[in-house]
């Protein structure tokens, strides 16, 4: 009889969750807060980032992590407004995982960072599977995708702490229904916090900016060595 070893997809699960426990531990004792952006292609996670980088690198020190299945064309756009960034291929992998992250951290210099986001491969579907050991995940859906997606993909929806509604500009071209969508997203997270926003106008993003400095700000009270879990 040969011998073997079977893996199993629930061995690499606990496998991705340990190792994402691991990063959780190294980022808490960073004092850094990171945010998992989660969206399909083309919904505007990289433009949102930008705009963020542009109002936000200024008041405190923010490195990101670029996770695409080929090229470094988001990188380069981020590295444009002088932060520290780190690229992910995939090479045909559909998502991030806790290892991808643990061998991006060492690039970085992650204890001056107050606030670290990683963008994840463009997919709705795998991407909400997998803990980084980030501290919130962060949904991204634009108007042009259509209303239906809450149903259609729930576990994102479920799994984040903020959804933001980008290209609300276009909201009049297109027949997406506003009140249907926040319908099915209370039935599917009641606490889910929707920002409508768009990243090429501006609209909504002062909301989006305020969130974030209040998260990075609850993150270094409890990591504080008068924090509540110092």
């Amino acid at each position: 009889m040969a011998d073997f070893k079977v893996i199993l997809a629930q061995d690499l699960r606990q496998a991705n969750r340990d190792q994402a426990a691991a990063n959780r531990a190294r980022f808490q004792a960073s004092g850094v807060t990171v945010v998992n952006l989660i969206s399909s292609p083309g919904a505007g996670k990289t433009s949102i980032l930008e705009a963020t980088l542009a109002r936000l690198a200024k008041e405190m020190k923010i490195g990101v992590i670029e996770g695409d299945i080929a090229t470094s064309r988001d990188a380069a756009r981020i590295a444009g407004w002088k932060v520290p960034v780190v690229q992910i291929n995939t090479a045909g992998a559909c998502h991030l995982d806790a290892a991808l992250i643990a061998a991006a951290l060492p690039e970085l210099p992650l204890a001056e960072l107050e606030l670290l986001f990683i963008e994840n491969v463009g997919n709705l579907v795998c991407p909400a599977e997998f803990d980084l050991g980030e501290d919130v995940k962060v949904s991204i859906l634009s108007v042009a995708e259509g209303s239906d997606k809450p149903l259609k993909y729930p576990l994102v929806f479920q799994e984040a702490r903020v959804l933001l509604l980008n290209k609300i500009d276009l909201l009049s071209y297109t027949d997406f229904d506003l009140a249907a969508f926040r319908q099915d997203l209370k039935a599917l997270n009641p606490n889910l916090m929707v920002i409508t926003l768009s990243a090429r106008t501006g609209e909504g993003l002062e909301e989006w900016f305020l969130w974030l400095k209040q998260l990075v700000a609850s993150k270094k009270q409890q990591t504080s060595p008068c924090g509540a879990t110092a």
